[in-house]
């Protein structure tokens, strides 16, 4: 029996139900959720955009100076720990910014759809130490605004930030006959280069040849990133002097202001071979981890009659019938997973914020050093919760495969039953699932639970076993280890 449109519309295109909260009726109710959610402010990063680049700019001043006293025979190890304990701060709490963004919007499609083109274009935090700020920086400055537009922009919004040329060292990147590389060792970087085709734009497969990775790296030389201003920039003596022949096109910058790249991308962003392999990949997340034939194509149709407006291709997918049968083809992600339990639960935001101040209470400082003066007690007590909420969040995140912006590689996570469905993956799920009931779900009826969670999602046989459950803890749990909850 299939669940009702409005309880499928929150599982597969959302983060789940969440009391209290009416689910999105029909497709249009969630296309709707796409301009509201690019006018919304994210919680990310803590302190705005603006504050958020001046943050990141002063520490990588910071370090640049220390770095420089270091191999002047003066190093600071205190200002150097300091700064990366501030870097580590930043990142958690804007993790649990995008945590609790997704558990707390009721736009779960634009969030849903937030995650799938941040890890399209993935990033890490782990490349670098000024990278723990500048991602989450990227995902709420180039790919939330950009999801509903035209692919195109979206691709240029997420190639020429500072965190994908850091990500895929572009910014070391030289042309061999530039003015730079004939000057110097320093080489051509065929990382973004490959992975632009590769992962962004055409796909493996689709006939680009090693010759045309090196020709697109070529384009892409020139772009640097300003540290000072957080910027990318073009500098002209790093550039590769055309023409360089991609795809058939021959790249000459004819104008000579470095707009070469802008004109691959364009290019890119036009092929049919992108259409078709960005379409595959969203239906596969949505719909199933091999979706049928017919919504890819609907797709593909709409993106080339729209000339690649993403709303237009999300519509073509929410409005073929495909896409509202079969349900439970994909198993949700660890992040969909804990997400939409914390919403089953329907945790009160003021409740998620006390998880984010337990973590914080590890770190030294005055809360710290008062916690000491209180006694050992108290502070042990702080160490406890801390680690508490660390295991409903980071922890399990991380345990489970899929910590808050650490990719395992450009490809991003994988999105495939096969990988979530290991049996040390089944393990930790069934684990986060007896924690949080332990915590959450001391006072909830089971079977009022699996309403909450799953409406008429839920199968008979599944409502027959969680009214038997010998107590509240252990129906909960049960709820959410179920093969509803964890796929959709």
């Amino acid at each position: 029996m299939n669940p009702s449109i409005p309880t499928l519309a929150a599982i597969r295109f959302g983060y789940g139900l969440r009391p209290g909260e009416e689910p999105p009726g029909d497709a249009d109710a969630l296309l709707a959720q796409i301009e509201e959610g690019v006018a919304e402010k994210p919680r990310f990063p803590r302190e705005g955009l603006t504050g958020r680049i001046e943050t990141a700019t002063r520490v990588l001043s910071v370090r640049a100076a220390e770095a420089k006293a270091a191999r002047a025979g003066n190093p600071n190890a205190d200002l150097r720990k300091e700064t990366q304990r501030q870097a580590q701060r930043i990142y958690r709490q804007d993790a649990m910014g995008r945590i609790a963004q997704a558990i707390h919007s009721p736009l779960g499609f634009y969030e849903r759809l937030a995650t799938f083109w941040a890890d399209h274009f993935s990033t890490s935090v782990l490349k670098s130490l000024p990278m723990r700020m500048i991602v989450p920086l990227y995902e709420a400055q180039s790919i939330r605004p950009n999801i509903g537009g035209s692919f195109s922009k979206l691709l240029q919004a997420a190639i020429l930030h500072p965190a994908m040329l850091i990500y895929l060292d572009q910014n070391q990147s030289v042309g061999p006959d530039s003015v730079a590389g004939r000057k110097n060792s320093r080489g051509l970087n065929e990382n973004l280069g490959r992975e632009l085709l590769e992962l962004h734009t055409l796909g493996a497969g689709s006939g680009y040849t090693q010759d045309d990775v090196r020709a697109a790296s070529l384009i892409l030389t020139g772009l640097s990133v300003d540290n000072r201003a957080l910027e990318v920039v073009y500098r002209p003596r790093l550039a590769e002097a055309g023409p360089i022949s991609l795809l058939g096109r021959s790249y000459e910058d004819d104008e000579g202001a470095g707009q070469d790249h802008i004109l691959m991308l364009e290019d890119l962003a036009a092929n049919p071979n992108t259409a078709r392999h960005v379409s595959r990949k969203l239906a596969r997340h949505f719909i199933a981890d091999t979706p049928p034939e017919e919504v890819v194509q609907a797709m593909v149709d709409a993106w080339t009659k729209s000339q690649g407006n993403l709303t237009e291709v999300y519509r073509a997918m929410l409005t073929h019938p495909r896409a509202w049968s079969d349900p439970g083809q994909k198993i949700k992600q660890p992040f969909e997973f804990i997400v939409s339990g914390f919403r089953a639960f329907d945790l009160p935001e003021k409740n998620f914020a006390e998880l984010l101040r337990d973590i914080e209470g590890e770190d030294e400082g005055p809360v710290g050093k008062a916690m000491e003066m209180a006694g050992v007690r108290a502070k042990e007590d702080a160490k406890q919760k801390a680690g508490r909420a660390n295991a409903l969040t980071f922890g399990a995140l991380q345990r489970m495969g899929q910590p808050v912006w650490q990719p395992p590689s450009p490809a991003g996570f994988a999105d495939e039953a096969g990988v979530w469905l290991s049996p040390s993956q089944l393990s930790e799920r069934i684990a986060w699932s007896r924690m949080v009931a332990r915590i959450l779900g001391q006072k909830m009826e089971p079977s009022e639970f699996l309403a909450a969670a799953l409406a008429d999602a839920a199968r008979p046989e599944t409502q027959r076993i969680i009214s038997q459950a010998p107590n509240k803890v252990h129906g909960i749990t049960m709820v959410l280890a179920s093969p509803e909850f964890n796929r959709r």
